[in-house]
């Protein structure tokens, strides 16, 4: 078994694939409409479907913001510096909600995000996590 994508509704597809591959440098992978559900589904991610998890952006076109409620906690990606990878995604006009540091009560590099949506993206340097 592998893990094959996570999937998140939004409320505006093309913010948020423009989110997803101009700030975080991910690839549109693959995109379909579905005209009689009235939906769009699609993957974006770092590598293919086959070598790597992705993510499934699902778009309700009826749906124009989403409640997150309090069960979702965040996603992960690592990075090769967490310092200069908020500098990049600020400059980029992404929100950064935590700077990036050590973790509090730890020695990992971390940092926050958030897509157009309010989901929270973890950012942990490479290296500096330890297990």
């Amino acid at each position: 078994m592998r893990l094959l994508h996570t999937m998140l509704r939004v409320g505006n597809l093309e913010r948020s694939l423009m989110f997803y591959t101009e700030i975080l440098g991910m690839q549109l992978l693959r995109r379909k409409d579905y005209p009689d559900g009235r939906f769009t589904l699609a993957f974006v991610g770092y590598q293919a479907e086959s070598e790597g998890a992705v993510i499934e952006l699902t778009h309700n076109w009826d749906t124009a913001k989403y409640d997150l409620g309090n069960g979702y906690g965040h996603m992960a990606i690592e990075v090769e510096d967490a310092y200069d990878t908020c500098a990049t995604i600020k400059a980029r006009g992404g929100l950064v909600v935590r700077e990036a540091g050590p973790m509090k009560h730890g020695s990992t590099v971390i940092a926050f995000i958030e897509d157009p949506d309010g989901y929270r993206i973890e950012l942990i340097q490479r290296g500096s996590r330890a297990d």
